[in-house]
């Protein structure tokens, strides 16, 4: 029997080899035999004592292609509305940071400046992602019925407890730590389980669960701000409390692995992926990507105020933005099924840097111009988000996946820490100009287009029509 290799992304699955994996020296076939695996012969034994000696799996990601996955059923589509629960409860808060910060800076905060209120949700978002570092292997090693419970009771702790906070401390500990541990320890799971589901189709999965946080960003602030005129900031935020209360019982129960734990596993980050120079370039262009992509989401609010439109048009902007997200996310990861998740992903990468430097860079004062930049940004950006988990999944065995998206993640997170920050210190020495700003998101979408186009070359080289 042929197995047959239909794209790229197969035939680079199948020739990947792990340079630590010496278990079967038979294993190392030159690549023009590799293409025909079942051509090997075998002793001729009773087929129970083949079974018996059957090596471990290796560390290559070609065993994938031995492993028979869902690809759909209504275990495996729960699981994706289980983790799109789970993740609507996480970006719901994190795409609500405009009505948090306006509230804050005016109300319980109002001695503080703008950049101080500003650490309080630069830190949130750093330690949501950095701490995938130390989640995601124990994802690996014990599955993820205890972090998502774990991260339940961090998040919706964290919401009932927000309205009581009266200092800065208060903030910092209740929103920034306790509600960062909540959304890494329901993140990393989330996304993880999809993986054992979803090999083929896993961009399709992977963008449904993930439109959840365009959803979550479009219902959250209008939710508040109708809410707290009406019944307080404390009462509010309980209200949206309970409404998480809701969506993490019903990742608690959907969300569950497929694959058995690794006897073994370590329960540590696994830095010794960046030894693998595909891997370590994906993280460049995570960290590129996280330094690019949160800038416009703060920025582009102020830029219309500063530009002679009202505060209104402003937060309309934010809606517009994440209602191109949700699309984004969606239609991205079907396509990424059908030519390509890293082709995909250069795809709407170029289209981030066109529209920072064609569209923004130039909007001025023209509304027409900001509207299809925000629409056309958030279907582009929200896109990266959806894609960039599962091509981090392609360079990797599904039962690693943890320690791998976790460790991606991790350092991807020192550009979601400083890329807002240095933003707003290019706009300071711009004397409120948001040129060179804008400059600087473009420029960084750029880094991150020619670090997974390099990944793309070392898989397939020149071939632009081949599928990966």
């Amino acid at each position: 029997m042929n197995l047959a290799i239909d794209n790229a992304e197969e035939t680079c699955l199948k020739n990947r080899n792990d340079s630590s994996n010496t278990a079967d020296p038979q294993e190392k076939l030159p690549i023009s035999n590799s293409l025909n695996v079942a051509s090997r012969s075998l002793p001729e034994k009773d087929e129970s004592v083949i079974k018996e000696q059957r090596r471990p799996p290796s560390d290559d990601p070609n065993e994938e292609l031995k492993d028979d996955f869902p690809e759909g059923g209504v275990q495996a589509w729960s699981v994706v509305l289980g983790s799109f629960c789970g993740l609507f409860a996480v970006f719901g808060i994190i795409n609500s940071t405009a009505v948090f910060q306006e509230y804050f800076s005016t109300h319980q905060l109002s001695q503080y400046s703008p950049s101080q209120i500003g650490w309080i949700f630069s830190v949130q978002l750093f330690l949501s992602f950095f701490s995938g570092g130390l989640i995601g292997p124990v994802f690996d090693a014990r599955g993820p019925r205890l972090l998502v419970f774990g991260g339940s009771v961090f998040l919706v702790a964290s919401m009932m407890l927000l309205g009581l906070c009266t200092h800065y401390w208060h903030f910092l500990l209740i929103y920034s730590v306790i509600g960062a541990f909540g959304g890494c320890f329901m993140n990393i799971p989330a996304m993880g389980c999809i993986s054992h589901f979803f090999l083929a189709k896993r961009g399709n999965a992977v963008g449904v669960a993930m439109t959840s946080g365009s959803i979550g960003g479009v219902i959250f602030p209008l939710m508040l701000q109708k809410l707290i005129p009406a019944v307080g900031f404390a009462w509010a935020t309980r209200i949206l409390g309970f409404i998480l209360l809701f969506l993490v019982t019903l990742a608690n129960l959907l969300i569950r692995s497929r694959l058995p734990r690794k006897k073994g596993g370590s329960a540590l980050p696994d830095l010794t992926v960046l030894k693998d120079p595909a891997f370590a370039i994906v993280t460049l262009g995570a960290f590129l990507l996280e330094w690019a992509i949160f800038v416009p989401l703060t920025y582009v609010s102020s830029y219309a105020v500063a530009h002679g439109q009202n505060a209104a048009f402003g937060s309309q902007l934010i809606a517009i933005l994440n209602a191109g997200s949700f699309f984004g996310r969606l239609l991205a990861g079907w396509i990424s099924d059908k030519i390509g998740r890293f082709n995909t992903l250069i795809i709407t990468i170029t289209l981030c840097v066109i529209t920072n430097l064609a569209l923004w860079l130039p909007a001025g004062d023209s509304k027409p111009l900001l509207i299809v930049y925000s629409l056309l940004f958030g279907f582009a950006s929200g896109s990266n988000l959806s894609l960039l988990p599962v091509c981090v999944g392609q360079l990797c065995k599904t039962e690693k996946y943890g320690r791998a998206y976790g460790t991606c993640w991790m350092i991807g997170s020192l550009g979601t820490l400083t890329g807002v920050p240095i933003a707003g210190q290019i706009l300071a020495v711009n004397n409120g100009s948001y040129y060179g700003l804008i400059i600087f998101a473009g420029m960084s979408y750029a880094g991150a287009l020619i670090c997974i186009v390099v990944v793309r070359f070392l898989a397939v080289g020149y071939k632009a029509n081949m599928i990966y």
